[in-house]
């Protein structure tokens, strides 16, 4: 394998940059001071071109990319299922390629729907895939091709991702809530929230430790917020918080899956056991609840002073 490069400042290539991690991403605060970030869009960069690839490292001297782009409109792949592998797995494959050929590591984003949902407990980075949609299928393929072509890796599953960016269900649930008198959200679905912020943090802290270090940890860990809930659980935690910020709170019922069919099938486990990404990086993921409040501050305001007096009181 070629010598990893190690030009200072860094030049880190982020990929997805429009999404709600890629956005995060290009947060500078997130990066070692200099750092150099460059995120183009589809129309400069079409990743399931591998000349087009090739051309992109070629143009600079990039340390490390990261790949947080993906096709996640899981019910829509289902029948546009030629676009979700382009993007999900032929991509990977060919991003992990050429970034072996120039000797660079590739942070790759995935999905826990990898996993049936089955079981109880959270899954780990060993726990056999076994995807029940064409969306956690195509994920599934661009992990193995990563694997399979770049040693310098690191693959990051995640789930349930949330932000003030694009949509997302804490977006959906504060609109919801101001259109329609309660809500029913399904509460047989189990897994943990993830702030786009803080995922992307722990991203650009994996980047830098492998574009810095030759020997730095590789291979596939979870990244999620801690604290397991579902659905339900969570649009409740939504509204609550949302509420101390003077929004509109309404009741939410629990419904089973069954009461919301898919054209996707959900995992009913989707919890993620991060251990694994401590042990190599020594990162631990805070409480959801505690990322939830930063989002809401952004997308409702500050909680409100009399409203905090009474929560203490």
């Amino acid at each position: 394998m070629p010598e990893l490069r190690n030009p200072e400042p860094l030049d880190i290539l982020i990929l997805g940059g429009a999404g709600q991690v890629g956005t995060e991403l290009r947060n500078p605060d997130l990066w070692a001071a200099g750092t150099r970030l460059s995120a183009p869009g589809r129309e400069a960069l079409d990743i399931t071109d591998g000349a087009a690839i090739d051309a992109a490292l070629a143009a600079r001297p990039y340390a490390a990319v990261v790949n947080a782009a993906a096709y996640t409109a899981v019910d829509k792949a289902e029948a546009d299922i030629a676009a979700a592998w382009a993007l999900n797995a032929v991509a990977p494959a060919l991003l992990a390629a050429a970034t072996a050929r120039v000797g660079i590591p590739l942070v790759h984003v995935s999905t826990d729907y990898v996993f049936d949902g089955q079981g109880q407990g959270a899954c780990t980075p060993d726990t056999p895939v076994n995807p029940q949609s064409v969306y956690g299928a195509s994920k599934a393929a661009g992990e193995m091709a990563v694997r399979a072509a770049n040693p310098r890796h690191a693959i990051i599953r995640t789930a349930w991702v949330v932000s003030p960016h694009r949509g997302n269900f804490v977006k959906t649930m504060l609109r919801l809530a101001g259109e329609r008198e309660r809500l029913s959200v399904v509460d047989d679905q189990h897994g943990n929230p993830t702030s786009a912020g803080d995922l992307a943090a722990g991203l650009a802290v994996i980047a830098q430790r492998l574009a810095r270090d030759a020997a730095a940890p590789t291979g596939t860990h979870h990244f999620v917020n801690d604290g397991p809930t579902t659905w339900c659980g969570f649009a409740r935690g939504i509204l609550a918080a949302s509420a101390r910020r003077g929004a509109r709170a309404v009741p939410v019922d629990a419904i089973p899956t069954s009461a919301f069919p898919t054209p996707a099938r959900r995992p009913a486990n989707s919890r993620l056991s991060t251990q694994s990404l401590t042990d190599a990086y020594g990162l631990t993921p805070r409480p959801w609840a505690e990322a939830l409040e930063d989002i809401l501050d952004r997308l409702v305001g500050p909680v409100r002073a009399q409203d905090s007096k009474e929560t203490r009181a």
